[in-house]
């Protein structure tokens, strides 16, 4: 019987961090100085991760590899792939000037080298708690295939930040818990201090579901979405040349996916409360949260 391999977890830390206001990947939150990272990684290695690849800006290497080199030593196979504007290893030639890299789906494909085995995508600054690291696992071990792979769906009333906006892939549901169809939506807000969630688009503002399932960069893939992705950054490149803004997101190749009917998503839906630190306003909430689940004895006191 072929012994069946260990998962891997790709974080995205590339981000520039703007609304945050410094680099928030390697701030403190947990009791002896924690990275939210932290936290995602330990419950990774918990729930039978092999190895972590970082997606980080090369100038970061030295930061990155002094604050998690040691503490994972013999604990988890850690590498670490450099996001930038370069596409030439991408078979891409076009020189183009842009303030910053090309989006989550192109920081996934620059990790690509470091992939032999199912994987999963998660956000260096979203806290996803353990019970959505030991679903996803499972699924990676027992149920991946390369027309069947998953997300983790979190209610959208879990998920906003009471201090400005939010991007969220919000998901359509089948009855067999499948996705039909995610949406990106970049602007995310409750309404005027109420309770009331919408969204803004081409100038309208709409509203939406408090119940909707929705996307935080969990998903986890095979290796076969390489070869679609990287066709789609062709496409996209082509078409977005003259846009310095324009992002190629993640869930576009996972709806391209399910739309040309190449591949299923199985939503795992999770008790687990997401948190983040979208805005330096956040932390103080995350940290309660986070010294909340120690006591709760969920986390040690000192993860590694």
């Amino acid at each position: 019987m072929t012994e069946k391999k260990k998962p891997t977890l790709i974080i995205l830390a590339a981000g520039m961090a703007s609304r945050y206001g410094s680099l928030k990947q390697v701030d403190s939150f947990g009791p002896h100085g924690e990275t939210i990272i932290d936290y995602s990684i330990y419950d990774a290695i918990r729930a039978g991760f092999g190895k972590v690849v970082f997606v980080i800006r090369e100038e970061f290497v030295g930061v990155m590899k002094g604050i998690f080199d040691e503490k994972l030593k013999d604990k988890v196979q850690v590498e670490y792939a450099f996001q930038t504007n370069d596409l030439s290893e991408f078979g891409i030639d076009k020189q183009i000037e842009r303030a910053k890299p090309w989006g989550t789906a192109h920081a996934v494909l620059s990790a690509r080298k470091f992939i032999n085995e199912p994987f999963c995508v998660i956000n260096a600054d979203d806290f996803y708690g353990r019970d959505a690291f030991d679903k996803m696992a499972d699924f990676l071990i027992n149920e991946v295939n390369d027309s069947h792979m998953a997300l983790v769906g979190y209610q959208l009333q879990n998920t906003l930040s009471d201090h400005g906006y939010v991007s969220r892939g919000v998901c359509e549901v089948d009855d067999l818990g499948y996705m039909l169809s995610v949406t990106e939506r970049t602007k995310i807000y409750y309404q005027d201090g109420s309770k009331k969630i919408v969204f803004e688009e081409d100038g309208s503002v709409q509203e939406l579901d408090p119940m909707s399932r929705v996307s935080m960069n969990f998903w986890g893939f095979s290796e076969a979405v390489f070869g679609v992705a990287e066709k789609m950054l062709h496409e996209f490149v082509e078409k977005n040349a003259d846009d310095p803004k324009s992002e190629f997101y993640i869930p576009s190749v996972a709806d391209h996916l399910v739309q040309t009917k190449q591949a299923k998503f199985k939503v795992l839906p999770t008790a687990s409360k997401w948190f983040g630190v979208t805005y330096k306003e956040d932390k103080e909430i995350v940290q309660d949260s986070i010294s909340k689940l120690i006591e709760q004895e969920v986390y040690p006191k000192k993860l590694f």
